[in-house]
């Protein structure tokens, strides 16, 4: 694990749609992996694959040299590690915290400092690439954090990671990954107003999109969620309600740095509609090219809507 950091198998906290599958690869690379949820049920396909549930936090830390968190927020991650019988109230000394979870620069840098208090180590290692790409090992790692300390996590990130980027001190992994959701929600827009440009003016949207495959207009937003909205499929691979959380956390950044960003504006205004309006908060964030669907009444969708209803 590196210089000064205990020997153990890696903690895993949080087994939702992202956790699960980098769990998997860890397992599958050779890593111990001991894990807690607060819905053990989850935890049972990671203990058919050879993973150890633990009943709580401090069993947890108490076994593991690397503590993985994967959360869906900062208030979440700060209750993990700091509220009562959590992370750091067991950890040894020494121990690495991980957190993959995406909850702004300024959290991370707070739980860094409360990690530090009680000897352990912390680096932000926010990741992207959504379900497929955990499924795969084709995460990218953005990792806010001491030189050494990336060293030692690097096996762990690897085992679930393409590529594994050292972005600079702590935070700034979350300064990636807000920059990295910014161009996701404004490249999922642009997608979806394409495909019903296409289909308003006469055009198949699937021929439209393989043409632009081809072209500068390509991207892995355009290839994977494009084809979700032209089948309909918005089972989430990444929660709509998610995107909306992280764009909240980019216009944050904004505001402290007093950039007024036009297209964070629209694209936080229709994702807060998609969730507060169209109650979809639990769809995949390409279920966005609803709202243009509704608002001009053009059906994108090639075969299959959400709920059995034929394009």
């Amino acid at each position: 694990m590196g210089p000064g950091l205990p020997t153990g198998p890696v903690g895993l906290v949080g087994a939702g749609l992202m956790g699960n599958p980098m769990a998997l690869r860890l397992l599958a690379a050779g890593f111990e992996v001991v894990a807690f949820g607060r819905h053990p049920e989850r935890l049972a396909g990671l203990v058919s694959a050879g993973a150890v549930a633990v009943p709580d936090l401090a069993r947890l830390a108490g076994q593991a040299g690397l503590v993985l968190c994967m959360l869906p927020a900062a208030e979440q991650v700060q209750e993990v590690l700091t509220g009562p019988g959590g992370v750091l109230s067991a950890t040894r000394p020494g121990t690495l915290v991980v957190d993959c979870s995406t909850i702004g620069p300024a959290p991370a840098r707070a739980m860094a400092v409360r990690c530090a208090e009680r000897g352990a180590r912390f680096i932000d290692a926010p990741v992207s690439g959504g379900v497929v790409g955990a499924e795969r090992g084709e995460l990218s790692a953005m990792v806010g954090g001491e030189d050494e300390d990336l060293t030692a996590a690097r096996p762990v990130l690897e085992a679930f990671s393409a590529r594994v980027v050292h972005c600079g001190p702590v935070g700034a992994g979350q300064v990636a990954k807000a920059a990295n959701q910014l161009v996701v929600a404004v490249t999922i827009e642009a997608v979806a107003e394409a495909l019903v440009l296409a289909r308003s003016a006469g055009a198949d949207p699937a021929r439209v999109r393989e043409a632009l495959l081809g072209g500068f207009a390509a991207s892995r937003v355009l290839e994977l969620h494009g084809r979700r909205m032209l089948e309909g499929d918005y089972v989430p691979g990444g929660l709509a309600r998610l995107q909306l959380k992280d764009l909240r956390i980019v216009s944050d950044m904004a505001a402290e740095a007093g950039l007024g960003l036009p297209e964070l504006a629209v694209a936080l205004d229709r994702f807060a509609r998609l969730v507060a309006d169209e109650g979809l908060g639990e769809a995949d964030h390409s279920a966005l090219a609803l709202l243009f669907e509704r608002d001009y009444g053009v059906d994108v969708a090639v075969r299959g809507r959400p709920g059995g209803e034929d394009a």
